[in-house]
């Protein structure tokens, strides 16, 4: 099969957004969780346990097939290969710019992994390269103004948050946490720092981008920030298991009253030969119905990531050039 020339090359050369796929309209439709998967986050202290309560999470969530894991931590993660029945494979990282993240979620979907693992996220934030790396590297470009640094670093961070809430198959995130303090008037008058909880090393908030959220302390003790699965709301786990606590609980909750989608049907859909730029169009409503547009993958023809969406929008672009479209 022979596709069109694709016209997006890279981040800065995308296709031009057209209005067939920028004006649509706003339509209501019958709410579903067809699809649905699960994007767990876990923060906690250095030993608190969240490395392997997130591979056994992963395990429960592949239901016995292998997962992929993408690590920052120096194969912290490997340690625990074979403990319990767990395999997984493993893909070191040692630079952690935001869009090298995409890539390896691209990269996982490519090879058609159920669950992805990202042990930790911290590290696309403030490790070599990562967001406040970048933010760094552009000031220089705005007079040395760290504030405006964040035009080209928001992006990235945006763009990675997407690419995992979008991956076509379950996430789970280990974050490491450090205390948070602030200053609060005491009995005295007078200010002083004072101990309010730990917070995630990542941009703040980033933890409610996640469907469930919990917290770990040094006792291996697992506290639910957030859970929209009713099953885990406000549950505390001591010592948990992954597999038995969180994953079958999830699974259960996204598969009742749901179809299982599959992203293939998109992909193959938007490279399809027979392929008609209105088709296309009709495609992309649909997968942003689906809340898929960013769902990372390999483009066909290039071999780069990319995603859904944009492949889509090529597709259509380069069709709708055609003089005989």
């Amino acid at each position: 099969m022979t596709l069109p020339p694709p016209v997006r090359v890279g981040r800065q050369q995308q296709a031009p957004h057209t209005d067939q796929f920028d004006d649509g309209p706003f339509a209501f439709r019958p709410a579903t969780k067809d699809g649905a998967k699960a994007r767990v986050s876990i923060q906690g202290v250095s030993g608190s346990g969240k490395t392997w309560t997130g591979l056994s999470v992963a395990h429960g969530l592949a239901e016995g097939a292998r997962f992929a894991v993408i690590d920052t931590e120096r194969g912290a993660a490997s340690l625990y290969v074979g403990h319990r029945g767990i395999q997984f494979d493993s893909l070191q990282m040692h630079r952690y710019d935001p869009r090298d993240l995409v890539k390896a979620l691209a990269a996982a979907a490519q090879a058609g992994y159920p669950v992805v693992v990202v042990d930790s996220l911290s590290h696309f934030w403030k490790g070599t390269d990562g967001t406040l790396d970048q933010v760094e590297k552009a000031k220089g470009k705005y007079g040395n103004n760290s504030f405006a640094g964040w035009k080209d670093g928001t992006p990235m961070q945006n763009d990675m948050v997407e690419a995992l809430l979008a991956y076509p198959g379950h996430v789970v995130v280990t974050m490491r946490s450090q205390t948070e303090w602030v200053l609060q008037e005491n009995d005295r008058g007078k200010k002083e720092p004072t101990m309010v909880g730990l917070r995630a090393e990542q941009r703040r908030g980033i933890e409610y981008e996640f469907g469930v959220a919990a917290e770990m302390d040094i006792n291996n003790r697992l506290r639910f920030l957030k859970s929209r699965c009713p099953a885990l709301h406000q549950k505390v786990l001591e010592q948990p298991d992954g597999d038995r606590d969180i994953a079958r609980p999830l699974l259960d909750w996204l598969r009742d009253g749901a179809k299982p989608v599959d992203t293939a049907t998109w992909i193959d859909a938007a490279t399809a030969i027979d392929a008609t730029a209105d088709g296309l169009v009709a495609l992309y409503r649909e997968v942003e119905a689906a809340s898929a547009l960013a769902t990372p993958l390999m483009h066909p023809e290039t071999g780069q990531p990319t995603n859904l969406g944009d492949l889509i929008r090529e597709r259509g672009a380069a069709l709708r050039a055609q003089p005989d479209a």
